[in-house]
């Protein structure tokens, strides 16, 4: 019987660079993926003939739950994290849809957001933090994070699927932390942290600075992440049940470094210098932001330069062997520059 995949999210930078992988390295699969509008519709199936495209929304809980009952396995990444209604009709669909002779699996795209609960708690914007989170042995402290916490209540709906239908729904939730690297998709292949921190760079000429700038946060290259996606998708078709992988275990950070906001800004504006992306006398200025000011600069993407995020991706290290192939952060600033600048007509 063909393995089926459903997945949300195709047009846009995680799981557009998925199904890139997927549908090459598996093009016996069969493949539906939820898209919103028919324009953006026509773009995946030019790129994918053999994906069936279904048109609707997160909104649509019927539509979801129809999908899920009919997938093998759940890719779900567009709005994962935020969306409590498209959670809860994927549990539903997958639940009835799914017996222990033949288990769902659920894919579930969280987010390292959830790791900044404490620097919100306390206040605390642009400074270091010693707390790092961990998803091997501290796995209990990700699964039992305060209900207040970012991305929490659709975490505890994935949590609660995966334990109260253990025998039948296997859930697994990736938590990426920043990304970066140009997608695959057939929409979008860009991330948003590191590129609107370039494009503050590019288009007003300051290094953007927020706190000391020594708060940390973890990162991975997009490419890196697609092959977690992947390894999980491999460990379900061979019918890898581990409590390792699935359930109330089966959150798993894919971190591969880290990176300090305020020194990342600074070596992105050299590069922008030495790149000829930017025209000046001599070194930019920094600029230091509050919260209101970030806000109005970049949105949430510019706040996020001032928190903690710090964590260790374990878990699928250890039980699926999942490691770094891609170049890291800093090695990758060049190519992000360029094609910030490429994407906002600077070259």
């Amino acid at each position: 019987m063909t393995f089926k995949i459903f997945i949300t999210g195709v047009t846009g930078y995680i799981a557009g660079d998925a199904l890139y992988v997927l549908a090459r390295k598996y093009p016996d699969f069969e493949y539906s993926a939820l898209v919103r509008s028919e324009g953006s519709a026509a773009k995946v199936r030019a790129a994918y003939p053999a994906v069936r495209v279904v048109l609707g929304s997160l909104d649509d809980a019927d539509l979801l739950r129809r999908e899920a009952a009919w997938a093998d396995l759940v890719l779900h990444a567009a709005d994962a994290s935020d969306h409590e209604g498209a959670a809860r009709a994927i549990a539903a669909g997958l639940v009835e849809g799914h017996s222990e002779a033949r288990p769902g699996y659920w894919l579930h795209t969280g987010g390292n957001g959830i790791l900044t609960y404490f620097d919100t708690v306390e206040d605390r914007l642009g400074q270091p933090s010693d707390r790092v989170f961990d998803d091997l042995d501290g796995v209990e402290v990700l699964t039992s994070l305060p209900d207040e916490a970012f991305h929490r209540n659709v975490d505890k709906i994935v949590l609660e699927c995966g334990v109260a239908h253990a025998s039948t729904v296997r859930t697994a939730i990736v938590c990426p932390p920043t990304i970066y690297g140009n997608g695959r998709g057939p929409v979008s292949g860009r991330s948003r942290q590191c590129y609107e921190m370039a494009k503050v760079i590019l288009t007003r000429g300051y290094i953007p600075i927020i706190g000391t700038g020594q708060a940390k946060m973890g990162d991975v290259h997009i490419q890196d992440l697609t092959e977690a996606y992947v390894l999980l998708i491999e460990a379900a078709l061979s019918g890898n049940a581990s409590p390792e992988l699935w359930g109330a275990r089966g959150y798993h950070l894919t971190v591969t470094g880290e990176h300090t906001w305020g020194p990342l800004a600074r070596t992105m504006a050299v590069k922008a210098q030495e790149m000829g992306l930017v025209k000046s006398d001599g070194e930019l200025a920094e600029y230091k932001m509050d919260k209101e000011e970030a806000l109005k600069t970049a949105g949430f993407e510019a706040i996020s330069w001032g928190l903690n995020a710090r964590c260790k991706g374990l878990r699928l290290p250890k039980f699926l062997g999942w490691k770094a192939e891609h170049p890291s952060l800093e090695e990758e600033v060049p190519g992000i520059l360029r094609s910030e600048a490429e994407r906002l007509g600077l070259l």
